[in-house]
């Protein structure tokens, strides 16, 4: 009997089976669920594709069903794209019959390329909606882009179909050198404030030029992009402060990843160099994001000036300088993978209210890094002739964050006075007495939390609760901060004067 009874329910199921199809669907009846009703799309430059955005569409009935047509109002004049369930339709435009089971969900991923003349011309919006179906049952979720022009440099194509090339360091890199009378873009050695600048390949500055950067000026960097300043070539930035937080008489240099997934992830693009022998190089109110190394000095001709800039999230170092010569006021460096300030191979370098930190992610990194020699270069070493360090933060999240790489058998001469200093290890090395060596230091510090305001936001302000309050001395104030205010007496250390923290 129970043989009986397997073979009947067995045939039962067999007999449902053969009669349910992947086609048994009901036509939709308008009832999709979102996961947004709007997809924003970041701010993207013109012809430049976007990253690729998330929809999520729900069937919350107890019916398979079948979405007659998933397509855009704009049809295939669209200049979005899409894919659904792994499907790209007719070019990414028009899908039709599309099933979606009772109690479950389908992705659809979103992508757009679009010019300047395509956006709305009173804010520079592109926008479209994707539409479920039609008549009565039409249901539409919003998209909308941000359309941005700029100025595009990059290197020739040549005949044979490479690309144009600079040297550096030896090598042929992908590149080009900027002039004075382009006829695309007129004089390439001046970056205004009119258009944000897209770099492609290093962009290079010739010999016996400069190049200016305008205050307000923004310049993004692709892939593997950078600047190079030549030998006998300057660099100079006239940035100034700002009275918003978008910053907008600063010079920015950044990735061309305008999204907000990419606000803040290093190595985007490469570096700004200095190569040697580059002349009167200075740069005031820089932020710089996003790169390898973001300024690599190779032992300029003479002394750079760097005053009220901000150097964050960089795979290497924030600036690595080789046998240069530094004045900096009103520096901030955070996060680097191996050292915000690295000065390597001697120098002179004489840095005042700065504020040198570090919060990468691994312990083997350093805020400040000061070195007299440099392995595969011969000599090997050379003389660090002076680092100072006046009412400076030296700080960061591992447990060192100041280090000295000393070869005896030449100079190494450094000082620091009234300075904030993190270096929680215990030592018997005679470089590292903090507070019995008064020939390199005065006045530390040593292992007190100046309390930044949001340190994972790159906010280092401080307010009057932070050890660095007032702890400065007034041979070495800078008479204004990063942001131009003025400076209290006694000073306090590093590069804010200190502030109520908002409510």
């Amino acid at each position: 009997m129970r043989q009986y009874f397997s073979i009947f329910v067995l045939g039962l199921i067999l007999a449902f089976s053969s009669c349910r199809t992947d086609f048994d669907t009901v036509a939709s009846t308008g009832d999709l669920k979102f996961s947004k009703d709007t997809v924003y799309l970041d701010t993207v430059f013109k012809n430049i594709g976007s990253s690729t955005y998330q929809l999520k569409v729900y069937n919350q009935s107890k019916n398979d069903i079948s979405i007659p047509t998933v397509q855009f109002k704009k049809g295939l004049n669209s200049k979005y794209r899409m894919t659904v369930d792994g499907m790209s339709g007719n070019e990414g435009k028009i899908f039709k019959d599309v099933t979606l089971l009772a109690k479950d969900s389908l992705y659809i991923f979103i992508e757009t390329t679009a010019d300047i003349t395509d956006a709305n011309p009173a804010d520079f919006l592109y926008t479209d909606e994707i539409q479920f179906d039609s008549g009565t049952n039409l249901q539409e979720v919003a998209l909308v882009t941000l359309i941005q022009d700029a100025v595009f440099l990059y290197p020739n194509q040549n005949p044979d179909g490479t690309k144009e090339k600079i040297k550096i360091d030896g090598k042929d890199v992908d590149g080009f050198y900027l002039s004075e009378s382009d006829p695309t873009n007129g004089n390439e050695l001046l970056f205004t404030n009119d258009k944000p600048y897209v770099i492609y390949g290093y962009a290079g500055v010739p010999e016996n030029k400069t190049v200016t950067f305008a205050a307000g000026a923004r310049v993004h960097f692709h892939a593997n992009s950078g600047l190079y300043v030549a030998k006998n070539a300057s660099l100079e930035i006239n940035g100034t402060s700002s009275s918003t937080d978008k910053l907008e008489n600063e010079v920015i240099f950044e990735g061309d990843r305008l999204e907000s997934l990419y606000s803040d992830i290093p190595g985007q693009w490469k570096s700004v160099i200095f190569e040697k022998g580059s002349a009167n190089n200075a740069i005031n109110h820089l932020t710089l994001k996003n790169a390898v190394i973001g300024l690599d000095f190779r032992s300029p001709s003479n002394t750079i000036r760097i005053k009220n800039s901000q150097i964050y999230n960089c795979a290497e170092y924030g600036i690595l300088a080789q046998n240069s010569q530094i004045e900096g006021e009103n520096i901030v460096i955070n996060y680097a993978g191996l050292a915000s300030l690295s000065c390597v191979y001697g120098g002179n370098y004489k840095f005042t209210h700065c504020t040198f930190n570090n919060n990468w992610s691994t312990p083997s990194q350093f805020a400040v890094n000061l070195s007299n020699s440099l392995a595969g270069v011969t000599p090997e070493t050379n003389p660090l002739t002076q680092a100072t360090f006046n009412n400076c933060i030296i700080y960061g999240s591992a447990t060192n964050e100041f280090n000295l790489s000393k070869n005896a058998n030449t100079a190494f001469v450094y000082q620091l006075n009234n300075c904030l200093l993190k270096f929680s290890s215990s030592t018997t090395n005679p470089d590292y007495q903090f507070k019995t060596d008064t020939e390199h230091y005065n006045n530390i510090i040593l292992n007190e939390n100046p309390k930044f305001y949001n340190v994972s936001q790159n906010k280092f302000n401080i307010d009057k609760t932070s050890s660095a309050f007032a702890k400065g001395n007034q041979a070495y104030i800078i008479p204004t901060d990063i942001l131009g205010i003025t400076r209290t007496s006694p000073p306090d250390l590093g590069a804010y004067q200190s502030q109520d923290f908002p409510k």
